[in-house]
Protein backbone atom coordinates (compact mmCIF):
# COMPACT_ATOMS: atom_id res chain seq x y z
CA UNK A 1 0.00 0.00 0.00
CA UNK A 2 3.00 2.34 1.03
CA UNK A 3 4.78 1.57 -2.37
CA UNK A 4 1.54 2.90 -4.20
CA UNK A 5 1.57 5.84 -2.56
CA UNK A 6 4.95 6.65 -3.41
CA UNK A 7 4.31 6.40 -6.72
CA UNK A 8 1.06 8.24 -7.00
CA UNK A 9 2.88 11.91 -7.51
CA UNK A 10 5.66 10.39 -10.17
CA UNK A 11 2.98 8.98 -11.91
CA UNK A 12 0.55 11.57 -12.43
CA UNK A 13 3.62 14.10 -13.12
CA UNK A 14 4.34 11.44 -15.94
CA UNK A 15 0.84 11.49 -17.15
CA UNK A 16 0.71 14.91 -17.50
CA UNK A 17 3.61 14.94 -19.29
CA UNK A 18 2.50 12.76 -21.67
CA UNK A 19 -1.33 13.96 -21.63
CA UNK A 20 -0.62 17.84 -21.87
CA UNK A 21 1.41 17.70 -24.83
CA UNK A 22 -0.66 15.46 -26.90
CA UNK A 23 -3.25 17.19 -26.13
CA UNK A 24 -2.00 20.59 -27.19
CA UNK A 25 -0.91 19.00 -30.53
CA UNK A 26 -4.11 17.89 -31.45
CA UNK A 27 -6.28 21.04 -30.32
CA UNK A 28 -3.94 22.91 -32.55
CA UNK A 29 -4.19 20.49 -35.47
CA UNK A 30 -8.00 21.11 -35.00
CA UNK A 31 -8.79 17.11 -34.84
CA UNK A 32 -5.70 15.84 -37.06
CA UNK A 33 -6.21 14.83 -41.20
CA UNK A 34 -6.64 11.73 -43.22
CA UNK A 35 -3.73 9.91 -44.12
CA UNK A 36 -2.52 10.46 -47.96
CA UNK A 37 -0.95 7.61 -49.98
CA UNK A 38 2.51 8.67 -49.05
CA UNK A 39 1.60 8.35 -45.14
CA UNK A 40 0.57 4.72 -45.59
CA UNK A 41 3.54 3.86 -47.79
CA UNK A 42 5.90 5.29 -44.70
CA UNK A 43 3.62 3.05 -42.42
CA UNK A 44 4.11 -0.35 -44.77
CA UNK A 45 8.01 1.05 -44.93
CA UNK A 46 8.53 1.36 -41.10
CA UNK A 47 6.50 -2.26 -40.48
CA UNK A 48 9.04 -3.84 -43.29
CA UNK A 49 12.11 -2.46 -42.16
CA UNK A 50 11.52 -3.59 -38.19
CA UNK A 51 10.56 -6.93 -39.26
CA UNK A 52 13.55 -7.18 -41.61
CA UNK A 53 15.75 -5.64 -39.05
CA UNK A 54 14.10 -7.29 -36.10
CA UNK A 55 14.78 -11.10 -38.42
CA UNK A 56 18.49 -10.86 -39.50
CA UNK A 57 19.68 -9.34 -36.15
CA UNK A 58 18.08 -12.51 -34.47
CA UNK A 59 19.27 -15.13 -37.37
CA UNK A 60 22.76 -13.56 -37.33
CA UNK A 61 22.69 -13.88 -33.58
CA UNK A 62 22.39 -17.74 -33.47
CA UNK A 63 25.81 -18.96 -34.32
CA UNK A 64 27.50 -16.06 -32.64
CA UNK A 65 25.49 -16.74 -29.43
CA UNK A 66 25.98 -20.43 -29.94
CA UNK A 67 29.79 -20.19 -30.28
CA UNK A 68 30.32 -17.83 -27.16
CA UNK A 69 28.36 -20.17 -25.07
CA UNK A 70 31.00 -23.16 -25.96
CA UNK A 71 34.56 -21.38 -26.14
CA UNK A 72 36.18 -19.70 -24.31
CA UNK A 73 39.53 -17.63 -25.43
CA UNK A 74 41.76 -14.79 -24.44
CA UNK A 75 39.24 -11.83 -24.11
CA UNK A 76 36.27 -13.22 -24.22
CA UNK A 77 34.37 -11.35 -21.62
CA UNK A 78 35.61 -8.42 -22.56
CA UNK A 79 33.91 -9.32 -26.08
CA UNK A 80 30.53 -10.13 -24.56
CA UNK A 81 30.93 -6.90 -22.39
CA UNK A 82 31.34 -4.70 -25.72
CA UNK A 83 28.43 -6.15 -27.09
CA UNK A 84 26.49 -3.76 -24.70
CA UNK A 85 28.40 -0.94 -26.35
CA UNK A 86 26.25 -0.11 -29.57
CA UNK A 87 23.32 -0.18 -27.35
CA UNK A 88 24.31 3.00 -25.58
CA UNK A 89 26.55 4.01 -28.80
CA UNK A 90 25.58 7.85 -30.22
CA UNK A 91 23.47 7.02 -33.54
CA UNK A 92 24.91 9.48 -34.99
CA UNK A 93 28.55 8.42 -33.90
CA UNK A 94 27.49 5.29 -35.52
CA UNK A 95 26.53 6.27 -38.61
CA UNK A 96 29.50 7.99 -39.23
CA UNK A 97 31.86 4.99 -38.49
CA UNK A 98 29.58 2.91 -40.59
CA UNK A 99 29.95 5.36 -43.27
CA UNK A 100 33.38 5.31 -42.87
CA UNK A 101 33.32 1.74 -43.58
CA UNK A 102 30.42 0.71 -45.81
CA UNK A 103 29.84 3.76 -47.64
CA UNK A 104 30.47 4.93 -51.12
CA UNK A 105 34.28 6.17 -49.81
CA UNK A 106 34.58 3.77 -46.89
CA UNK A 107 37.06 1.18 -46.68
CA UNK A 108 35.17 -1.72 -48.47
CA UNK A 109 34.03 0.28 -51.19
CA UNK A 110 37.55 1.66 -51.66
CA UNK A 111 38.76 -2.26 -51.92
CA UNK A 112 36.21 -3.12 -54.49
CA UNK A 113 36.98 -0.59 -56.39
CA UNK A 114 40.65 -1.21 -57.09
CA UNK A 115 39.16 -4.74 -57.98
CA UNK A 116 36.98 -3.41 -60.51
CA UNK A 117 34.08 -4.26 -59.11
CA UNK A 118 30.91 -1.42 -58.22
CA UNK A 119 31.35 0.83 -55.25
CA UNK A 120 28.61 -0.41 -52.23
CA UNK A 121 25.45 1.69 -51.95
CA UNK A 122 24.22 2.53 -48.30
CA UNK A 123 21.85 4.45 -48.63
CA UNK A 124 17.94 3.65 -48.43
CA UNK A 125 16.66 0.56 -46.93
CA UNK A 126 19.83 -1.31 -47.11
CA UNK A 127 21.45 1.77 -45.47
CA UNK A 128 18.72 1.15 -42.70
CA UNK A 129 18.98 -2.17 -42.23
CA UNK A 130 22.86 -1.90 -42.08
CA UNK A 131 22.65 0.41 -39.11
CA UNK A 132 19.82 -1.22 -37.38
CA UNK A 133 21.58 -4.90 -37.12
CA UNK A 134 24.40 -2.37 -36.11
CA UNK A 135 22.69 -2.03 -33.28
CA UNK A 136 20.59 -4.98 -32.52
CA UNK A 137 23.08 -7.73 -33.40
CA UNK A 138 24.51 -7.53 -30.29
CA UNK A 139 21.17 -6.94 -28.18
CA UNK A 140 20.21 -10.47 -29.78
CA UNK A 141 22.83 -12.21 -29.18
CA UNK A 142 23.34 -10.99 -25.60
CA UNK A 143 19.60 -12.22 -25.10
CA UNK A 144 20.53 -15.79 -26.77
CA UNK A 145 23.19 -16.04 -24.56
CA UNK A 146 21.59 -16.18 -21.57
CA UNK A 147 19.21 -18.62 -22.92
CA UNK A 148 22.29 -20.63 -24.01
CA UNK A 149 23.63 -20.02 -20.34
CA UNK A 150 20.01 -21.19 -18.47
CA UNK A 151 20.56 -24.65 -19.97
CA UNK A 152 21.70 -27.07 -17.55
CA UNK A 153 25.20 -28.53 -18.25
CA UNK A 154 24.05 -31.77 -17.00
CA UNK A 155 22.01 -31.95 -20.35
CA UNK A 156 24.99 -31.56 -22.40
CA UNK A 157 26.76 -34.06 -20.44
CA UNK A 158 24.01 -37.17 -20.80
CA UNK A 159 23.67 -36.20 -24.23
CA UNK A 160 27.38 -36.62 -24.89
CA UNK A 161 26.88 -39.92 -22.68
CA UNK A 162 23.84 -41.17 -24.94
CA UNK A 163 26.51 -40.37 -28.61
CA UNK A 164 23.92 -37.78 -29.67
CA UNK A 165 24.75 -36.30 -32.83
CA UNK A 166 25.70 -32.59 -33.26
CA UNK A 167 22.43 -32.12 -35.07
CA UNK A 168 20.28 -34.21 -32.56
CA UNK A 169 21.80 -32.33 -29.39
CA UNK A 170 20.53 -28.83 -31.18
CA UNK A 171 17.52 -30.17 -32.23
CA UNK A 172 16.86 -31.92 -28.95
CA UNK A 173 18.73 -29.65 -26.16
CA UNK A 174 19.08 -26.39 -28.28
CA UNK A 175 16.30 -25.24 -29.98
CA UNK A 176 13.25 -25.60 -27.48
CA UNK A 177 15.71 -22.77 -25.42
CA UNK A 178 15.70 -21.24 -29.23
CA UNK A 179 12.07 -21.32 -29.77
CA UNK A 180 11.35 -20.12 -26.20
CA UNK A 181 13.99 -17.02 -26.66
CA UNK A 182 13.67 -15.96 -29.98
CA UNK A 183 10.40 -14.57 -30.27
CA UNK A 184 11.20 -12.04 -27.28
CA UNK A 185 14.41 -11.18 -28.76
CA UNK A 186 12.99 -10.44 -32.16
CA UNK A 187 9.59 -8.60 -30.14
CA UNK A 188 12.70 -5.91 -28.52
CA UNK A 189 14.39 -5.41 -31.24
CA UNK A 190 10.99 -4.60 -33.53
CA UNK A 191 9.63 -2.41 -31.29
CA UNK A 192 13.03 -0.43 -30.62
CA UNK A 193 13.32 -0.38 -34.75
CA UNK A 194 9.72 1.28 -34.75
CA UNK A 195 10.54 4.13 -33.28
CA UNK A 196 13.79 4.81 -35.01
CA UNK A 197 14.47 8.53 -36.71
CA UNK A 198 17.94 9.60 -36.92
CA UNK A 199 18.96 6.63 -38.83
CA UNK A 200 16.07 6.86 -41.26
CA UNK A 201 16.97 10.82 -41.07
CA UNK A 202 20.63 10.08 -42.09
CA UNK A 203 20.30 7.39 -44.03
CA UNK A 204 16.98 6.74 -45.38
CA UNK A 205 17.64 8.29 -49.19
CA UNK A 206 14.28 9.46 -49.98
CA UNK A 207 10.87 8.91 -50.46
CA UNK A 208 10.89 5.92 -50.70
CA UNK A 209 13.05 5.25 -47.08
CA UNK A 210 10.70 7.10 -45.14
CA UNK A 211 9.49 5.77 -41.48
CA UNK A 212 6.35 7.05 -39.77
CA UNK A 213 8.58 9.38 -37.17
CA UNK A 214 10.55 10.91 -40.56
CA UNK A 215 6.81 11.52 -41.68
CA UNK A 216 6.56 13.50 -38.33
CA UNK A 217 9.38 15.38 -38.43
CA UNK A 218 8.74 16.63 -42.21
CA UNK A 219 5.21 17.57 -41.49
CA UNK A 220 6.17 19.59 -38.81
CA UNK A 221 10.04 20.65 -39.72
CA UNK A 222 9.28 21.82 -43.41
CA UNK A 223 5.48 21.99 -43.87
CA UNK A 224 4.25 23.17 -39.97
CA UNK A 225 0.81 20.76 -40.67
CA UNK A 226 0.19 20.21 -37.44
CA UNK A 227 -3.09 17.98 -38.72
CA UNK A 228 -0.81 15.86 -40.45
CA UNK A 229 1.76 15.35 -37.87
CA UNK A 230 -1.10 14.34 -35.09
CA UNK A 231 -2.61 11.91 -37.22
CA UNK A 232 0.66 10.44 -37.64
CA UNK A 233 1.51 10.57 -33.84
CA UNK A 234 -1.56 8.74 -33.47
CA UNK A 235 -0.70 5.89 -36.04
CA UNK A 236 3.04 5.75 -34.36
CA UNK A 237 1.01 5.99 -31.10
CA UNK A 238 -0.98 3.05 -32.13
CA UNK A 239 1.90 0.91 -33.43
CA UNK A 240 4.59 1.16 -30.90
CA UNK A 241 2.11 1.03 -27.96
CA UNK A 242 0.93 -2.46 -29.10
CA UNK A 243 4.29 -3.70 -29.92
CA UNK A 244 4.83 -2.76 -26.39
CA UNK A 245 2.05 -3.88 -24.62
CA UNK A 246 3.11 -7.49 -26.39
CA UNK A 247 6.52 -6.67 -24.97
CA UNK A 248 6.07 -6.61 -21.57
CA UNK A 249 4.35 -10.15 -21.37
CA UNK A 250 7.49 -11.77 -23.29
CA UNK A 251 10.50 -10.36 -22.36
CA UNK A 252 11.64 -9.88 -18.52
CA UNK A 253 13.39 -6.76 -17.04
CA UNK A 254 16.70 -5.71 -18.88
CA UNK A 255 19.73 -5.49 -16.38
CA UNK A 256 23.35 -4.28 -16.66
CA UNK A 257 24.61 -8.42 -16.23
CA UNK A 258 22.37 -9.20 -19.67
CA UNK A 259 24.27 -12.46 -21.15
CA UNK A 260 27.05 -12.69 -19.10
CA UNK A 261 26.79 -16.67 -18.75
CA UNK A 262 29.22 -18.93 -18.11
CA UNK A 263 30.74 -21.01 -20.93
CA UNK A 264 29.75 -24.55 -21.27
CA UNK A 265 31.56 -27.64 -21.48
CA UNK A 266 30.53 -28.47 -25.18
CA UNK A 267 31.53 -32.17 -26.51
CA UNK A 268 29.41 -31.00 -30.12
CA UNK A 269 32.02 -28.56 -30.41
CA UNK A 270 35.17 -30.51 -30.50
CA UNK A 271 35.30 -31.39 -34.50
CA UNK A 272 37.38 -28.94 -36.66
CA UNK A 273 34.18 -27.90 -38.45
CA UNK A 274 32.57 -26.72 -35.36
CA UNK A 275 35.24 -24.60 -34.62
CA UNK A 276 36.39 -23.04 -37.72
CA UNK A 277 32.42 -22.08 -37.77
CA UNK A 278 32.83 -20.71 -34.41
CA UNK A 279 35.89 -19.02 -34.81
CA UNK A 280 34.59 -17.11 -38.09
CA UNK A 281 31.02 -16.38 -36.29
CA UNK A 282 32.95 -14.82 -33.52
CA UNK A 283 35.46 -12.84 -35.45
CA UNK A 284 33.30 -11.33 -38.32
CA UNK A 285 30.83 -10.19 -35.33
CA UNK A 286 33.72 -8.37 -34.14
CA UNK A 287 34.79 -6.83 -36.73
CA UNK A 288 31.38 -5.81 -37.77
CA UNK A 289 30.66 -4.15 -34.55
CA UNK A 290 34.56 -2.66 -33.93
CA UNK A 291 35.37 -1.83 -37.11
CA UNK A 292 33.06 1.28 -37.61
CA UNK A 293 33.54 2.34 -33.81
CA UNK A 294 37.88 1.84 -34.20
CA UNK A 295 36.91 4.32 -37.40
CA UNK A 296 35.18 6.86 -35.54
CA UNK A 297 38.51 7.27 -32.93
CA UNK A 298 40.95 7.29 -36.01
CA UNK A 299 39.64 9.51 -38.15
CA UNK A 300 38.52 11.55 -35.18
CA UNK A 301 41.56 11.66 -33.40
CA UNK A 302 43.09 13.89 -36.70
CA UNK A 303 40.41 16.38 -36.51
CA UNK A 304 39.98 16.75 -32.35
CA UNK A 305 42.67 19.04 -31.94
CA UNK A 306 41.15 21.59 -34.12
CA UNK A 307 37.81 21.46 -33.54
CA UNK A 308 35.71 24.66 -34.08
CA UNK A 309 34.06 26.47 -30.83
CA UNK A 310 30.60 26.03 -31.49
CA UNK A 311 31.54 22.09 -31.15
CA UNK A 312 33.20 22.64 -27.20
CA UNK A 313 30.07 24.78 -26.69
CA UNK A 314 27.36 22.28 -27.90
CA UNK A 315 29.29 19.75 -25.86
CA UNK A 316 28.79 21.70 -22.46
CA UNK A 317 24.87 21.86 -23.45
CA UNK A 318 25.23 17.85 -24.09
CA UNK A 319 26.54 17.37 -20.94
CA UNK A 320 23.83 19.68 -19.02
CA UNK A 321 21.06 18.15 -21.10
CA UNK A 322 22.67 14.50 -20.08
CA UNK A 323 23.15 15.00 -16.43
CA UNK A 324 19.56 16.58 -15.52
CA UNK A 325 17.55 14.40 -17.75
CA UNK A 326 19.54 11.69 -15.53
CA UNK A 327 17.87 13.36 -12.51
CA UNK A 328 14.67 13.53 -13.92
CA UNK A 329 14.83 10.07 -15.09
CA UNK A 330 15.81 8.48 -11.94
CA UNK A 331 13.70 10.66 -9.79
CA UNK A 332 10.92 9.34 -11.38
CA UNK A 333 11.89 6.00 -11.95
CA UNK A 334 13.16 5.13 -8.26
CA UNK A 335 8.80 5.36 -7.08
CA UNK A 336 7.69 3.98 -10.37
CA UNK A 337 9.53 1.07 -9.67
CA UNK A 338 8.28 0.45 -6.31
CA UNK A 339 4.23 -0.33 -7.95
CA UNK A 340 2.88 -2.39 -10.40
CA UNK A 341 0.94 0.72 -11.90
CA UNK A 342 3.98 2.85 -11.56
CA UNK A 343 5.54 0.57 -14.06
CA UNK A 344 3.23 0.52 -16.28
CA UNK A 345 2.81 4.58 -16.36
CA UNK A 346 6.72 4.32 -17.46
CA UNK A 347 5.84 2.66 -20.31
CA UNK A 348 3.97 5.48 -21.96
CA UNK A 349 7.67 7.24 -22.88
CA UNK A 350 8.42 4.34 -25.01
CA UNK A 351 5.29 3.90 -26.75
CA UNK A 352 5.23 7.90 -27.50
CA UNK A 353 6.93 9.55 -30.40
CA UNK A 354 10.05 11.61 -28.55
CA UNK A 355 9.23 14.27 -31.66
CA UNK A 356 5.55 14.38 -30.84
CA UNK A 357 6.24 15.15 -27.45
CA UNK A 358 8.69 17.85 -28.35
CA UNK A 359 6.19 19.48 -31.07
CA UNK A 360 3.43 19.27 -27.76
CA UNK A 361 5.90 21.11 -25.26
CA UNK A 362 6.74 23.55 -28.09
CA UNK A 363 2.93 24.12 -28.65
CA UNK A 364 2.43 24.90 -24.62
CA UNK A 365 5.18 27.32 -24.37
CA UNK A 366 4.59 29.01 -27.58
CA UNK A 367 1.83 31.51 -26.12
CA UNK A 368 3.59 32.89 -22.68
CA UNK A 369 7.73 32.92 -23.98
CA UNK A 370 9.79 31.62 -27.08
CA UNK A 371 9.60 28.09 -26.94
CA UNK A 372 13.66 28.13 -28.58
CA UNK A 373 14.98 29.37 -25.76
CA UNK A 374 13.58 26.74 -24.23
CA UNK A 375 14.64 24.15 -26.22
CA UNK A 376 17.05 22.64 -24.15
CA UNK A 377 15.03 21.81 -21.11
CA UNK A 378 12.38 20.30 -23.44
CA UNK A 379 15.30 18.35 -24.80
CA UNK A 380 16.07 16.89 -20.98
CA UNK A 381 12.28 16.23 -20.10
CA UNK A 382 11.92 14.52 -23.09
CA UNK A 383 14.99 12.08 -22.92
CA UNK A 384 14.25 11.39 -19.70
CA UNK A 385 10.92 10.43 -20.30
CA UNK A 386 12.37 8.12 -23.49
CA UNK A 387 14.86 6.66 -20.76
CA UNK A 388 12.51 5.87 -18.01
CA UNK A 389 10.78 2.56 -19.31
CA UNK A 390 14.86 1.03 -19.37
CA UNK A 391 14.89 2.42 -15.89
CA UNK A 392 12.00 1.02 -14.31
CA UNK A 393 12.53 -2.16 -15.72
CA UNK A 394 16.21 -2.38 -14.41
CA UNK A 395 15.05 -1.13 -10.85
CA UNK A 396 12.01 -2.65 -9.88
CA UNK A 397 13.42 -6.61 -10.03
CA UNK A 398 15.93 -5.04 -7.24
CA UNK A 399 13.61 -3.77 -5.22
CA UNK A 400 10.93 -5.69 -4.77
CA UNK A 401 13.46 -8.33 -3.51
CA UNK A 402 14.77 -5.83 -0.94
CA UNK A 403 10.95 -5.97 0.12
CA UNK A 404 10.78 -9.24 0.29
CA UNK A 405 14.02 -10.50 1.66
CA UNK A 406 13.75 -7.67 4.62
CA UNK A 407 10.52 -5.92 4.54
CA UNK A 408 8.65 -8.07 7.26
CA UNK A 409 11.88 -7.37 9.15
CA UNK A 410 11.74 -3.50 8.72
CA UNK A 411 8.16 -3.42 9.51
CA UNK A 412 8.89 -5.18 13.17
CA UNK A 413 11.73 -2.44 13.39
CA UNK A 414 9.37 0.16 12.54
CA UNK A 415 10.75 2.02 9.81
CA UNK A 416 9.03 3.66 7.65
CA UNK A 417 9.06 6.45 5.14
CA UNK A 418 12.46 8.00 4.56
CA UNK A 419 13.74 5.61 7.15
CA UNK A 420 13.31 2.62 5.24
CA UNK A 421 14.56 4.09 2.15
CA UNK A 422 17.73 5.49 3.72
CA UNK A 423 18.24 1.85 5.63
CA UNK A 424 16.55 -1.37 3.62
CA UNK A 425 15.96 0.13 -0.17
CA UNK A 426 18.64 2.04 -1.51
CA UNK A 427 21.44 0.13 -0.37
CA UNK A 428 19.81 -2.69 -2.37
CA UNK A 429 19.29 -1.20 -5.25
CA UNK A 430 22.42 0.44 -5.30
CA UNK A 431 23.97 -1.49 -8.85
CA UNK A 432 21.06 -1.32 -11.01
CA UNK A 433 20.60 2.49 -9.91
CA UNK A 434 24.14 3.06 -11.34
CA UNK A 435 23.05 1.02 -14.33
CA UNK A 436 20.13 2.74 -14.66
CA UNK A 437 21.88 6.77 -14.60
CA UNK A 438 24.48 5.38 -16.77
CA UNK A 439 22.27 4.31 -19.41
CA UNK A 440 20.01 7.49 -18.87
CA UNK A 441 22.98 9.81 -19.55
CA UNK A 442 24.71 7.97 -22.27
CA UNK A 443 21.28 7.77 -24.17
CA UNK A 444 20.14 11.35 -23.59
CA UNK A 445 23.93 12.65 -24.17
CA UNK A 446 23.46 11.08 -28.11
CA UNK A 447 20.34 11.68 -28.93
CA UNK A 448 19.34 13.68 -32.04
CA UNK A 449 15.36 13.18 -31.96
CA UNK A 450 13.92 16.41 -29.95
CA UNK A 451 16.67 18.93 -30.30
CA UNK A 452 16.65 18.79 -33.93
CA UNK A 453 13.00 20.23 -34.27
CA UNK A 454 13.26 23.73 -33.18
CA UNK A 455 17.26 24.40 -31.88
CA UNK A 456 18.96 27.25 -32.84
CA UNK A 457 22.76 27.73 -33.63
CA UNK A 458 23.07 28.71 -29.89
CA UNK A 459 21.31 25.93 -28.13
CA UNK A 460 22.70 22.88 -30.29
CA UNK A 461 23.84 19.70 -28.30
CA UNK A 462 26.95 17.77 -29.67
CA UNK A 463 24.82 15.10 -31.98
CA UNK A 464 22.75 17.95 -34.10
CA UNK A 465 26.09 20.07 -34.34
CA UNK A 466 27.85 16.75 -35.28
CA UNK A 467 24.74 16.24 -37.86
CA UNK A 468 25.29 19.94 -39.04
CA UNK A 469 29.15 19.11 -40.03
CA UNK A 470 27.88 16.35 -41.79
CA UNK A 471 25.27 18.31 -43.55
CA UNK A 472 28.00 20.98 -44.48
CA UNK A 473 30.51 18.10 -45.69
CA UNK A 474 33.03 19.60 -43.18
CA UNK A 475 34.11 15.54 -42.75
CA UNK A 476 37.51 16.18 -40.65
CA UNK A 477 35.70 18.18 -37.89
CA UNK A 478 32.86 16.09 -37.80
CA UNK A 479 34.85 12.77 -37.14
CA UNK A 480 36.36 15.07 -34.47
CA UNK A 481 32.94 15.62 -32.54
CA UNK A 482 32.24 12.56 -32.98
CA UNK A 483 35.19 10.89 -31.13
CA UNK A 484 34.15 13.76 -28.64
CA UNK A 485 30.63 12.13 -28.45
CA UNK A 486 31.64 8.69 -28.40
CA UNK A 487 34.46 9.69 -25.00
CA UNK A 488 31.48 11.46 -23.46
CA UNK A 489 28.83 9.08 -23.77
CA UNK A 490 31.05 6.30 -22.66
CA UNK A 491 32.34 8.03 -19.97
CA UNK A 492 29.64 9.25 -18.38
CA UNK A 493 27.98 5.78 -18.77
CA UNK A 494 30.78 4.60 -16.97
CA UNK A 495 31.32 6.71 -14.20
CA UNK A 496 27.66 6.20 -13.06
CA UNK A 497 27.90 2.56 -13.50
CA UNK A 498 30.95 2.64 -11.74
CA UNK A 499 29.33 4.07 -8.76
CA UNK A 500 26.61 1.87 -8.65
CA UNK A 501 29.24 -0.80 -8.13
CA UNK A 502 31.08 1.10 -5.25
CA UNK A 503 31.39 -1.15 -2.45
CA UNK A 504 30.12 -4.34 -3.80
CA UNK A 505 32.99 -5.27 -5.88
CA UNK A 506 35.47 -5.93 -2.58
Amino acid sequence: MASRVVAIIPAGLVAALVAMPLAAVFLRAGGGASLAAGDWAALRFTVWQAFLSALLSCLLAIPAARALSRRRFPGRDSLVTILGAPFILPVIVAILGLLAVFGREGMISQGLHLLGLPRLQIYGLQGILLAHVFFNLPLAIRLLLQGWSDIPAERFRLAAQLGLPAPTMFRVIEWPMLRKTLPGAFLVIFTICLSSFAVALTLGGGPKATTVELAIYQAFRFDFDLGKAATLATVQLALVGTASLVLLRLVGPLTGDLGLGRVQHRWDGNSSLARILDVASITLVGLFLLLPILSVVLRGAAGLADLPASVWIAAGHSVGVALASTTLCIALAVPLASARHGQTVALLGFALSPLVLGTGLFLLLQPYTNPFEWALVVTFIVNALMALPFATRAIAPALEQAEADYGRTADMLGLTGWSRWRWLILPRIQQPLGFSAGLAAALSMGDLGVIILFADPERATLPLQMYRLMGAYQMEAAAGAALLLLGLSLGVFWLFDKGGRYGLEA
